[in-house]
């Protein structure tokens, strides 16, 4: 015989639920029965001794506390029902006794809490540092799973990890009160032909100190239960909190949210179904097939079998397990890890024996829990795939950098700055070293035009627009570049910081043309341009000679000799033209560098400029990815 106690007795008999206003309206041998029970509650509450003496009762000693409890109560034999959970039949017809304890004056047990194991400590770091580093960067809404996850992780943790908590969920008329009673051994959970009949969850637990588990289930006291130990079978689910929950397919809503509530808080569940809706498309679709990565903390129980004649439960049964596989919903058979299949009645208990055994040893595991909250990871792992992970490799290259660069130089134009640059070194050489006639010529076709290497042809307005697109242009290539094969929120993240950056480069960018462009006043000279000078004078003082000599010689100053003016004025003629050329193929080299370093000089301004703006911020929200991607490489990998 098996008793029950309440675990926390709130209820007062004086306030019979509207069950027993109906019942003791209509019957009256049952309402005195109902007033006996209330006076014996009522002298009890008044003698704390003597509920503590039938609290401690031993296990063994079952029915001596339930025959002194039954008398302190009331000497009526007929059955009362209050209703909900408590009933109690005669004796003679062979029903199970209860026998409701009032546990509040007992001290709390002390229990271990949760302790995870190093693998999913490191899963849930890793979820925890993810969310942080992606909280500017994704909505609320695609962070709330994993956020979720973590927050149950956290709460389950602090809780008892000696208990574990397996709901009982399944459809209406599936058999889940009639299997939920079974595995207790008392009718704590009303059955009936009434749908639905199971209004609220119940709780019930074979050993003490699962009380903070129940309150988070958000169970009321007047609804938990524990059976009475009363032999090996109890032992056998010690560490247990069974929940008997409402159907899943109930027309009241209200019913289907407390369903959904604790199913997402328990450690396991047990599904029941029946022969007729095994394969229904709301179980498979709602919730076997999203919860298919939970497969080794569910158990699959065909009900209802002795309904079935001959084979026709195997063929049920390799049905169920078919849909199942379908549903992604890996099997434990063989040893393997994963769901356990069962068929069995919970009407004339067959195959209700084996489900024991298989959940005491489920139960003695403890490892249920854990294997919950990693498989929540698992799932919030794979909500979050598009948002981190990308087929291909991510950032910017050293090419694209170059480019982006080269772009930057071509808008402040580098180049020409740099040809500008080499064309006023060969100016001033040519000025220095070439022949004074030249120089004057040359004097005379400059005035009045603009300076070597400037644009006449085009206004600094349409200049300065050029520029401005063309650093547009640059800004928009990189961070398509940096963007591409990134996901949507952190591709979006990244142009959103090159945008950022640009607003201004046009402005920082003349200001450094400006700054570092062509130098002010004459290039630096080689050394050898004194020697070229001097010969360049020579060559002037030479001809200036010869011609004076021929001079006196007209007029008769000097004697007639034309050989040595002449060749005087011919060294002179030719050599300066010779000087000036061979000085502008030497200018040449020491040109090209000057013009070269004005160009890189400008080059790496304007590359500095980008990166500090745009390259720079690029580069962060590549290296925060890169960071949230190590970290969901960590949550998926450590689970693989």
């Amino acid at each position: 015989m098996t008793a029950v106690t309440d675990q926390d007795h709130t209820e007062r008999a004086d306030q019979p639920g509207d069950g027993d206003k109906a019942g003791a309206a209509e019957n009256p041998s049952a309402n005195a029965s109902v007033n006996a029970s209330a006076s014996a509650s009522a002298s009890a509450s008044g003698d704390e001794g003597a509920d503590d003496a039938h609290a401690r009762v031993p296990e063994g000693d079952s029915s001596s506390r339930t025959d002194s409890r039954t008398d302190s109560r009331t000497d009526s034999t007929g059955a009362w029902d209050d209703g909900l959970i408590a009933r109690r039949v005669d004796e003679t017809t062979a029903g199970n006794q209860y026998a409701a304890l009032d546990s509040r004056t007992a001290a709390p047990p002390t229990v271990s809490p949760l302790v995870y194991d190093g693998p999913l400590r490191s899963r849930l770091e890793a979820l925890r540092e993810l969310v942080g580093l992606s909280r500017t960067r994704l909505d609320s809404r695609t962070l709330a799973e994993a956020g979720r996850v973590l927050d149950e992780a956290s709460a389950r943790r602090r809780l008892s990890g000696q208990h574990t908590v397996v709901a009982i969920a399944g459809a209406t008329g599936s058999g889940k009160s009639q299997l939920f009673n079974a595995l207790a051994g008392v009718a704590i959970s009303e059955t009936g032909v009434r749908r639905p009949t199971t209004a609220a969850p119940i709780a019930c637990s074979w050993s003490d100190g699962a009380a903070s588990l129940i309150e988070r289930l958000g169970i009321p006291p007047r609804l938990r239960r524990r059976p009475l130990p009363t032999g090996d079978g109890d032992s056998q689910l010690r560490g247990l909190v069974l929940i008997d929950l409402p159907d899943h397919d109930s027309a009241a809503v209200q019913h289907r949210e407390h369903v959904d509530r604790i199913l997402a808080l328990v450690d396991a569940v047990i599904w029941v179904v029946d022969p007729e809706k095994y394969a229904d498309a709301v179980l498979h679709e709602r919730y076997l097939r999203p919860m298919a990565a939970h497969a080794e903390v569910m158990f699959v129980v065909l009900n209802q079998i002795d309904r079935l004649p001959g084979e026709a439960a195997e063929q049920v049964l390799d049905d169920l397990r078919r849909l199942l596989d379908e549903d992604g919903i890996a099997l434990g058979e063989y040893g393997e890890p994963g769901t356990t299949v069962l068929a069995l009645s919970g009407l004339t208990g067959d195959g209700v024996g084996e489900l024991r055994e298989a959940l005491g040893q489920f139960v003695a595991e403890r490892t249920a829990p854990a294997r919950r909250i990693s498989a929540d990871v698992d799932i919030a792992a794979a909500r979050l795939w598009p948002v981190y992970a990308t087929q291909r490799r991510t950032g910017l290259s050293e090419q694209a950098r170059e480019e982006f660069a080269d772009r930057l130089a071509d808008a402040v134009g580098a180049t020409a700055a740099g040809e500008a640059a080499e064309r006023a070194w060969l100016r001033n050489a040519n000025r220095a070293c070439g022949t004074p006639w030249l120089r004057l010529w040359r004097w005379y076709q400059d005035r009045g035009e603009p300076a070597t290497g400037r644009l006449p042809s085009r206004t600094q307005a349409d200049e300065e627009a050029t520029a401005r697109q063309r650093v547009e242009q640059a800004v928009r290539t990189v961070a398509d570049r940096a963007s591409a094969g990134l996901p949507a929120p952190w591709a979006l993240a990244v142009r959103e910081a090159a945008s950022r950056g640009s607003q201004g480069l046009p402005e920082a960018l003349d200001e450094l043309s400006v700054r570092a462009g062509v130098p002010t006043g004459r290039p630096p000279r080689p050394g050898w341009w004194p020697m070229a000078v001097l010969c360049q004078a020579s060559m002037t003082i030479l001809q200036f000679l010869g011609g004076l000599w021929l001079l006196g010689q007209i007029v008769g100053v000097m004697s007639p000799n034309l050989g040595v003016p002449v060749l005087l004025m011919v060294i002179g003629i030719v050599g300066g033209p010779l000087i000036e050329w061979s000085c502008r193929m030497a200018a040449r080299g020491p040109a090209r560098r000057y013009g070269l370093e004005a160009e890189r000089r400008l080059r790496e301004a304007a590359a500095g400029c980008g990166r500090a703006r745009v390259l720079d911020p690029v580069a962060a929200e590549l290296l925060r990815y890169r960071e949230v991607r190590e970290q969901y490489g960590r949550v998926v990998g450590a689970g693989r």
